[in-house]
């Protein structure tokens, strides 16, 4: 569905914006129950529904990626990770854990949550103009892949492993309850479904081994700390026939010397003399963009700031910028010349200005 056909996600849960986390998992406990495709089979109306409040879910129950949708509306959730649920297997893997948790119980469906392979979260730095116009980089990760003695079995090569004789094969023992299936973790083959009679001498009977791969990742403008990328399919395989989990990616921009950044504004200082503040200058300064001169007025003041627009960072959702703010910093010397003195002296005059004696304030040499 296009973002300009989404409804608003509080109005799929039902909430005010200013629900809390416990109003927004009640919420969706109510409608995941309502529209759970084990109590309306066929019901394609009832699957879109849950898939609708399974995704407003997954982002109102996110802090991060709460604060993009509140700001930028569904445009924002791109490239933050986001990630629409258009097959039912997706959802009930990521969200398992919370049926078990509302409904004290797994769908049917949720057993195959035992083949998926485990997420990775890696940290991912970057410097602030890498930030601002996005970019591709090679990140390389260790992850769990498919022992090439065994081929994933976790078995001595030339045996088999056999099949649990408790839950055959299923990996759980499981009692029907009206529409919904109450399951148990074996305990004889603790979920696996099946025991290895003798290990593989290269993976100790896991099936997989650790191995090193080379991603290349687009990092899209506008990222700040604390950005989760999601690189769906990415994470630790599985040995069981499942698909792979997904690698998380944790976003560090490491700041720029002179250059703060706060939000989609990006600050710096300047410092200029007491003469160059009454008498106006031109200065260059840094951005995330370039090098510029900026304009200093003739009487400008100590922290005045000059913006200049859409010289900040990119807003995620693609539409402008942010701005650069200068702050400025005027010098004043504790020292000056004889000539400055005298100078200053006669201006003092000319303004009808008190100023102390030599010996004291400004003038003290």
């Amino acid at each position: 569905m296009s973002d300009s056909k989404k409804r608003d996600y509080y109005e799929v849960l039902g909430v005010s914006r200013n629900a809390d986390i416990k109003e927004i998992k009640s919420a969706y406990r109510r409608l995941a129950f309502q529209y759970h495709p084990d109590r309306n089979p066929g019901d394609k109306e009832a699957e879109e529904k849950f898939k609708e409040a399974s995704e407003a879910y997954d982002v109102l129950s996110d802090p991060q990626k709460r604060e993009m949708y509140d700001r930028y509306g569904h445009e924002g959730l791109k490239g933050t990770g986001f990630h629409q649920y258009s097959d039912m297997d997706d959802i009930f893997s990521s969200f398992s854990d919370i049926f078990e948790d509302f409904f004290g119980f797994s769908s049917e469906r949720g057993r195959r949550r035992h083949t998926r392979g485990a997420d990775i979260t890696q940290k991912l730095d970057i410097t602030l103009q890498e930030a601002s116009t996005g970019i591709e980089k090679e990140i390389e990760i260790e992850r769990q892949a498919v022992c090439s003695n065994c081929n994933g079995s976790g078995s001595k090569p030339g045996t088999h492993p056999q099949t649990c004789p408790v839950c055959h094969g299923r990996g759980q023992v499981s009692t029907r309850a009206g529409f919904m299936v109450i399951s148990t973790t074996c305990s004889k083959c603790r979920g696996e479904g099946r025991i290895i009679v003798e290990k593989c001498e290269v993976c100790s009977g896991r099936g997989s081994v650790a191995q090193k791969r080379t991603l290349k990742v687009k990092i899209p403008p506008g990222v700040d700390t604390g950005m989760q990328l999601r690189l769906s399919g990415e994470g630790e395989v599985s040995i069981r026939g499942g698909r792979a989990g997904d690698l998380y990616l944790i976003i560090n921009v490491v700041q720029d010397e002179g250059l703060v950044r706060d939000g989609e504004d990006i600050h710096s200082e300047i410092n200029i003399s007491y003469l160059e503040a009454i008498l106006g200058t031109t200065v260059k300064i840094k951005t995330v963009w370039d090098e510029r001169d900026i304009e200093i007025k003739p009487g400008t003041q100590p922290e005045e700031k000059i913006r200049i627009p859409e010289a900040g960072m990119p807003r995620l959702n693609g539409y402008g910028k942010g701005d650069h703010i200068v702050h400025i910093k005027v010098n004043i010397p504790r020292k000056i010349s004889s000539e400055e003195e005298r100078l200053l002296r006669e201006i003092a005059e000319l303004n009808s200005t008190k100023v102390g004696k030599k010996s004291r304030g400004f003038f003290r040499k």
